[in-house]
């Protein structure tokens, strides 16, 4: 028998807000520019707008976002998805080890189960039919309603749908990378096959880091590592569609960020 109500998992959560940057000091430099109150603000203003899926992992912030949102959690009665993930580090070698993240996942979170959890990765040297067999365990015993994946490719998606579906589970989702600047699903065909399959794309950074708001310009990088990766190369080349995105959004009297 199939997992019942899988479709439904998503009902109602067409946005969410991701926690990459909540207490990450490496990448977005958390205690400099915003501050844990900053992230409580975006928090309620998040709720206040109808906005409850969370997305977090247990290597965002080394287990500090999982953290904060279970400090968050415990001051709204709102009922709030929760999305966190597994690192399938390759010292982890078996669907134990699994279990075990998962569980201190929700103790930083400060819940019995989340609605989803993914794999982050692909990472060797486990295979993916093991790690859903973990995800299977998780299932039955009630620590997560539903079983993602995440940064998988069209064949990996695949292996992890087939394995999952023999003990009547569904693939929830594939949380991947798109975005203007990277439409790669929609080539490769991972996000047709995703549709044939029932599998919800869940989009992450989808303005590019920030780069799509039209905050950074060539003299003005990002910081840090995202400025290695959107450099003043890459933003003078992408000037056009910035240049595009603002005009749009002044028409319509919004910014490039709240552009569809």
């Amino acid at each position: 028998m199939y997992q019942q109500g899988y479709e439904d998992i998503f009902e109602g959560h067409q946005m969410g807000i991701g926690a990459w940057a909540w207490g990450d000091r490496l990448v977005w430099g958390y205690g400099k520019g915003y501050s844990l109150a900053d992230l409580r603000e975006v928090f309620e203003i998040s709720i206040r707008s109808g906005i409850t899926f969370f997305d977090t992992a247990e290597v965002y912030g080394q287990g500090e976002s999982e953290n904060i949102l279970g400090q968050f959690l415990e001051t709204t009665q709102q009922k709030i998805f929760i999305a966190t993930k597994f690192m399938p580090f390759p010292w982890r070698l078996n669907r134990q080890a699994l279990i075990n993240a998962l569980k201190g996942s929700l103790k930083r979170l400060r819940v019995e189960q989340v609605d989803l959890y993914q794999i982050h990765q692909p990472l060797p040297p486990i295979n993916i039919e093991t790690w859903m067999e973990g995800m299977i365990e998780a299932v039955q015993r009630g620590m997560t309603r539903a079983v993602g994946v995440s940064n998988y490719d069209l064949d990996q998606m695949q292996r992890a749908f087939d394995r999952l579906i023999r003990d009547g589970i569904r693939l929830a989702s594939n949380q991947v990378e798109y975005h203007l600047l990277n439409r790669k699903i929609e080539k490769s065909g991972l996000l047709q096959r995703a549709n044939e399959l029932g599998i919800k794309i869940i989009a992450y950074s989808p303005l590019a880091m920030g780069v799509l708001t039209g905050k950074y310009t060539p003299d003005s990088p990002p910081s840090g590592i995202r400025g290695a990766r959107y450099n003043k190369r890459v933003l003078l080349k992408i000037q056009p569609l910035l240049n595009l995105l603002k005009e749009i959004g002044e028409q319509h009297y919004k910014t490039p960020a709240r552009l569809p």
